[in-house]
């Protein structure tokens, strides 16, 4: 079954059959002058609310300038414009000592929420507690990696070890899922049903 356009699709329940990249929710809510900054769960539920007669407009955000020089554990995240950039990996390697500091997927999220909300108590070491799982926040949704879980699974399945090259493998069989309203997971059943399809493309 192939995808239909979403000018063709009639409500949300419809809408996550199909599997969409970010750029296309991207250019979907660009169209319909929705909001269109975020990830893949955001702009899903920006879209469900439209579904639901709820329109949430762009809403450009301005730059926030910090001059706060030194940080400390203590330091406001909204007062510093904190970044996922060097100054604050450096900031926290020296606090912990670890040279190989790396943030973490749920870092991401918790750090996009406290901006969203506007939340002035949330701090540097607060963040920190993120990573040491001292505390929750938000937490990363990995429903958008469903490629790579389909991918992993596939290469792991040792009947695809028929294929040279399995990646090339994989992507046409999630082309074909990802066209489908089946659901984007990894099954040794879709392979074998759509074996002799792939090897037409």
């Amino acid at each position: 079954m192939d995808r239909p356009r979403f000018e063709d699709i009639r409500s949300y329940d419809e809408f996550i059959k199909y599997y969409w990249y970010l750029e296309e929710l991207q250019a979907i809510c660009k169209a319909l002058h929705l909001e269109y900054v975020g990830g893949k769960a955001e702009l899903n539920n920006v879209i469900k609310s439209y579904f639901d007669g709820v329109i949430i407009p762009h809403k450009p955000k301005a730059a926030i300038k910090s001059n706060i020089e030194t940080l400390t554990l203590e330091t406001r995240l909204i007062d510093c414009g904190f970044t996922f950039g060097q100054r604050f990996r450096d900031f926290y390697i020296q606090v912990t000592g670890d040279k190989n500091f790396k943030f973490t997927a749920d870092m991401v999220a918790t750090v996009k929420a406290v901006k969203e909300k506007q939340d002035s108590g949330f701090t540097l070491g607060d963040l920190l507690d993120i990573k040491l799982g001292k505390k929750a926040y938000k937490k990363f949704d990995n429903s958008s990696c469903q490629w790579n879980r389909f991918l992993k699974d596939f290469c792991a399945d040792e009947i695809n070890d028929i294929y040279p090259n399995k990646l090339k493998a994989a992507s046409k069989f999630w082309a074909i899922l990802r066209s489908s309203d089946l659901p984007k997971v990894y099954s040794r059943e879709f392979i074998e049903s759509h074996k002799n399809e792939i090897n037409s493309l």
